[in-house]
């Protein structure tokens, strides 16, 4: 299971991309297409047409690292096409896409905030 530490945020493109882009393809998408900074320590999500794939990109202290998951059945549910081709998901959701959790059905109860 992937660990994402406190303060890390996390993006989600919302159109397929294609899964043969590597590390150089990917954070390419991130820099020029979404004007993020791959190298941010932020997690990049992107999927295939089918959506039976996902790969994640993010800096590790020294370089790129690729987590990619790859469903032997069903679908990852990857939330509508957006304007801006991705949105920005919590921790929480994440682990819920990744167990094949259709979280844009869920809903979080009330909790006391300062």
């Amino acid at each position: 299971m992937l660990s994402v530490r406190s303060g890390v945020r996390i993006f989600i493109s919302t159109v397929p991309t294609d899964m043969r882009k590597g590390f150089n393809g990917l954070s390419a998408i991130v820099e020029h297409e979404w004007g993020a900074s791959p190298l941010s320590g932020d997690l990049f999500v992107f999927s295939n047409r089918r959506r039976t794939l996902l790969k994640i990109i993010y800096w590790d202290t020294d370089g790129y690292a690729i987590w990619y998951k790859r469903t032997e059945r069903g679908t990852f549910r990857i939330p509508a096409p957006t304007a801006e081709g991705r949105i920005e998901l919590t921790a929480a959701k994440l682990a819920m896409l990744l167990e094949g959790i259709d979280f844009t059905n869920t809903r979080k109860r009330k909790r006391y905030r300062r």
